[in-house]
């Protein structure tokens, strides 16, 4: 198939000479003499490529340029002037030009110009169709569990990964995949194809987050030989991460508020304010209003950071997905350790599912990986386990619940709300008392309550 190029200049020579030209090294060649001729061309046929005149009658090759940008942002355009101004080229690039030649251009040196953009055309998209064609990374298909609390938060996911949201914060337990998430939201959205920038607060130094964060400029402290760039600055159009916040120095926190506000922000020893579009996202396993109440977080930050919350439930609350987590770490680590492990036997799931799992995902994900290694059989066995996770194992109930389905059935978010509000009634409105009567974690708690309007 013929690659179709459009001319557009106001010189009638110029078109007829590139027409027959391009049309002997076999494009299909349309011309216009004006900007609004081409543009009109355009709504009928798209063009591959585009020789755009800057002169112009009417509607000059940048206003061009930039209304085709609006309507067709995948085609090739090739600015063409006789003036060679810096100024102008450099516009026009911004704009989103491929390309900038100068009046009187060489034709054999055009058509490498051509030829060359065409093929990186050509290459972007098959890297587009190829990225489009292979799952994401980290996307949602990677979460596992079927749990309705989990659902709950892999729909908030979708939506915020779709939405302009710039703050989240991720709330939950050590070990229940709160950076699984945030990725999830960077992948599943427009940013996708942008960086994702992650660090975690509490392992970082207070001397060095800053610089970490903002960057430095040369010789604002003794190592700084030459300047560097923060995470933020490096994450433009993408995501930051940033894990265990709640351990963040308040020095800091002051600083990534004014980010979270503006999107602007100085490098440390810089006079200049650095404008970024990121979205931020944030995760600790602390009670961050305990936090406040302690004054080693900002309450200021905390409602600024929790726009939008996603609590994490814990593996023990949602034990229904703990089978489908093994088969999905055993299959895993067959691939990385070359075994051939089938299944789990239905007494060693047992104590799986009767552990309390204070490590939630990532100790089951440890205690998945040393059976798979250190055992040759196809079956992982109560005695592949460690003895100390046996030993620990009790069952989830202290007996059969009294409550019989109405014939007609319930919404069985009707009977959690309503479990809410009598642990609440039962304990006179204490949120910790409460909690303990659901053998609930405060957080699992205080996320119930915001959910059926407690709070």
């Amino acid at each position: 198939m013929k690659n179709r190029i459009l001319v557009v200049d106001d010189e009638h020579l110029i078109r007829w000479s590139l027409e027959q030209n391009l049309k002997k090294q076999g494009y299909d060649v349309s011309v216009a003499g004006s900007g609004e001729d081409a543009l009109r061309i355009l709504q009928e046929e798209t063009p591959d490529l585009m020789l755009l005149d800057i002169q112009l009658p009417g509607m000059n090759g940048l206003e061009v340029l930039e209304k085709i940008k609006e309507l067709e942002d995948d085609v090739v355009v090739i600015m063409v002037t006789a003036l060679g101004v810096l100024e102008t080229a450099v516009k026009a690039m911004r704009l989103g030009a491929h390309d900038y030649i100068n009046k009187p251009f060489n034709l054999d040196e055009l058509a490498i110009v051509i030829k060359k953009a065409l093929e990186t055309r050509e290459l972007k998209r098959e890297v587009a169709h190829l990225r489009a064609a292979q799952p994401r990374p980290f996307g949602i298909g990677g979460i596992i569990g079927n749990s309705g609390d989990l659902q709950h938060v892999l729909n908030m996911v979708r939506k915020i990964a779709k939405s302009d949201a710039g703050t989240v914060l991720i709330q939950g337990e050590s070990g229940t995949g709160k950076e699984l998430i945030a990725k999830a939201i960077h992948y599943e959205g427009g940013r996708a194809e942008k960086p994702f920038m992650a660090i975690n607060c509490a392992a970082v130094p207070e001397t060095l987050l800053e610089s970490e964060l903002l960057g430095h400029e040369k010789g604002a402290f003794t190592d700084a030989k030459s300047q560097k760039k923060g995470l933020f600055e490096m994450a433009h159009g993408g995501t930051v991460f940033l894990d265990e916040i709640g351990d963040m120095p308040l020095a800091i926190q002051a600083k990534l508020l004014r980010v979270l506000e503006d999107r602007t922000f100085r490098r440390v020893g810089g006079t200049r304010d650095v404008h970024v579009d990121i979205r931020i996202v944030s995760a600790t396993n602390k009670d961050l209003l305990q936090a406040i109440a302690d004054k080693t977080f900002r309450n200021d930050l905390y409602y600024r950071l929790q726009v939008i919350p996603i609590f994490l439930p814990p593996l023990r609350e949602r034990r229904a997905d703990i089978p489908l987590l093994v088969s999905h770490f055993i299959e895993n680590f067959n691939r990385e350790f070359a075994k051939n492990v089938k299944r789990i036997s239905p007494q060693a799931e047992k104590i799986l599912l009767e552990y309390a799992w204070p490590g939630n995902i990532r100790e089951l994900r440890n205690v998945i990986e040393r059976a798979v290694i250190l055992e040759n059989e196809e079956t992982i066995e109560s005695s592949h386990l460690p003895r100390e996770l046996v030993a620990q194992a009790v069952p989830s109930s202290s007996g059969p619940i009294s409550f019989s389905l109405p014939p007609e059935g319930i919404d069985i978010e009707d009977v959690e709300r309503e479990l809410i509000r009598q642990a609440l009634e039962a304990s006179d409105g204490n949120q910790s008392k409460a909690a303990k009567k659901l053998n609930l974690g405060i957080d699992a708690f205080r996320y119930r309550m915001k959910k059926f309007k407690f709070l």
